[in-house]
């Protein structure tokens, strides 16, 4: 289930934050006393934004968020996709169907918009991802001391 954050999330946001496993991909994790200090007791809401919850606890992110118009020119002024899963919930299918989930909520919000992914080509497993939701090759680059991909997901029209 996709719903707002709420402060019994705060918790599994910090172990998401200062997880190794997390952030293999991400430039490392963040100091678990940093994030206890400076996390809100609620953690910030904007749409776009959702919990993935599993059994009423949180298991992962979602985020939606316009992109800065100064990153890539195929990213500039475009919706990226990200999303952080707790390594317990790896492997289950959980990152496909809530992302597939929040992508049907953009669709309906700003039909028509087409939608950026950004990883690793190392990450396998968000690479399997990005192919399976849709997204397709824009292009590759070097940044953060690794080869980047970034894809686009263009919007299904609908025939009438």
């Amino acid at each position: 289930m996709l719903r707002e954050p709420e402060a019994r999330d705060r918790a599994a946001f910090i172990e998401l934050l200062a997880s190794p496993e997390v952030h293999t991909y991400l430039g490392g994790p963040r100091p678990r006393d940093e994030l206890e200090r400076e996390m809100p007791g609620i953690p910030e809401r904007w749409p776009g934004s959702f919990v993935v919850d599993l059994d009423r606890a949180m298991i992962g992110q979602i985020l939606l968020r316009r992109v800065s118009e100064h990153s890539r020119p195929a990213a500039a002024g475009k919706v990226d996709l990200g999303y952080m899963f707790l390594p317990r919930a790896w492997g289950f299918g959980y990152a496909a169907e809530a992302c597939a989930a929040a992508l049907d909520w953009f669709d309906g919000v700003l039909p028509g918009e087409p939608v950026v992914l950004h990883t690793q080509t190392a990450n396998v497993g968000s690479m399997r991802l990005a192919a399976k939701l849709g997204f397709t090759e824009v292009e590759r680059f070097h940044a953060w001391d690794a080869e980047q991909w970034l894809g686009v997901r263009s919007p299904i029209t609908q025939s009438h």
